[in-house]
């Protein structure tokens, strides 16, 4: 049941969700004098808001609270925050606001694990920079003030455009990334982006360290090419404050061998992470996801192996799903919001389904 082959390339995918969580002893450590401890994974399933933004299907975004109210209403434990407009801006959040979503989030009993920056550090402008570190210290704040652990960074996020009222990375990037990120500035070197974007994580850590918040990094394209570029990065900051979410979907392979030293070489420095995609109800009424032309050699990404990884590292976190790109029917018309509901209510029983085995 391929329902659709989406035109476009999503960019961002990932995280996880359930009813309750999962607690799993899995990685054994060795204590001085002692047997082995047993170190236990705590995995929760979260909703990132960007789900319900506005911009990926016909129909007005949620507000915070709606947005909270699904996520209880569907089982997830937590909901993450995109830093756009129309919820979650510091722009135009003052203390009165943050107030009453720290209110939403009791009156639904939600946790709110990480706010999303949606920064681009790599510009060779200063002033383009300095923007992008302002809006990442402000997130920063907002991320304290509603109490999340973590502001999760891009190295070079390329932005959303909306198009006839709808968001389309057809106008930012092409397949292989070429168009937008490496036309954009074409004087500049791919070695000198690098360094802007290292120079601006070691203040963005410092912004974290200020407000008792983990800055964390995204394995996500364009400047990030692997896995590998991600603990670069965090290894040349080295700082306690800026650590790492891997997301499955948008690994460069999907080679299981692969996937497996990713994850058991970050260890401990993974902290995030979101799963993503579309699914849909088989003729056993099992929840299946479809295979979209985005994953790495068209490989479907295996949970089921990629959570096992996650236990066996002693993950305690959320993965949270995101549905993060545009959302088409069969005749290329857009989806309305009722097809995003569903698409909520079978991404959390499929991860649930996943992390109950």
């Amino acid at each position: 049941m391929n329902r659709r082959k989406f035109l476009e390339t999503s960019g961002a995918v990932a995280g996880g969700a359930m009813l309750g969580s999962v607690t799993n002893s899995v990685k054994t450590e060795k204590g001085p004098g002692s047997a082995s401890i047993q170190k236990p994974s705590r995995i929760k399933i979260g909703l990132y808001s960007i789900t319900y933004g506005g911009i990926w299907y016909k129909g007005d975004a949620l507000t915070f609270d709606e947005m909270c109210r699904r996520a209880k209403e569907f089982g997830f434990e937590g909901v993450e925050l995109d830093n756009k407009r129309p919820m979650g801006n510091p722009l135009d959040l003052n203390q009165k606001k943050r107030e009453e979503m720290k209110n939403s989030l009791a009156k639904y009993g939600l946790e709110i694990p990480c706010v999303a920056a949606n920064n681009d550090f790599s510009s060779p402008i200063p002033e383009h920079r300095e923007c992008q570190l302002l809006m990442v210290r402000e997130t920063a704040r907002l991320a304290k003030d509603l109490g999340a652990k973590f502001v999760r960074l891009f190295a070079a996020w390329p932005g959303v455009p909306i198009h006839d009222g709808v968001g389309t990375y057809e106008f930012v990037r092409d397949r292989d990334g070429y168009y937008s990120f490496m036309r954009q500035y074409p004087y500049v070197t791919m070695v000198e982006r690098w360094n802007f974007v290292k120079d601006c994580l070691k203040e963005a850590a410092k912004f974290g360290e200020e407000n008792g918040i983990v800055m964390v990094l995204q394995n996500h394209a364009p400047l990030i090419k692997s896995w590998k570029d991600v603990l670069t990065l965090v290894n040349l900051v080295n700082s306690p404050w800026l650590k790492v979410c891997l997301d499955l979907p948008i690994f460069e392979k999907q080679d299981k061998d692969y996937i497996a030293n990713a994850v058991r070489t970050i260890g401990s420095l993974q902290v995030h992470s979101h799963y993503g995609g579309e699914y849909y109800r088989d003729e056993k009424g099992v929840v299946q996801p479809i295979l979209l032309n985005y994953y790495a050699n068209g490989i479907m990404p295996d949970y089921n192996h990629y959570i096992q990884l996650m236990k066996e590292i002693g993950y305690n976190g959320y993965f949270t799903f995101e549905l993060c790109h545009t959302l088409l029917k069969k005749d290329h018309s857009f989806e309305e919001i009722d097809f995003v509901h569903e698409q909520v209510q079978l991404a959390r029983e499929f991860m649930s389904n996943i992390l109950n085995k």
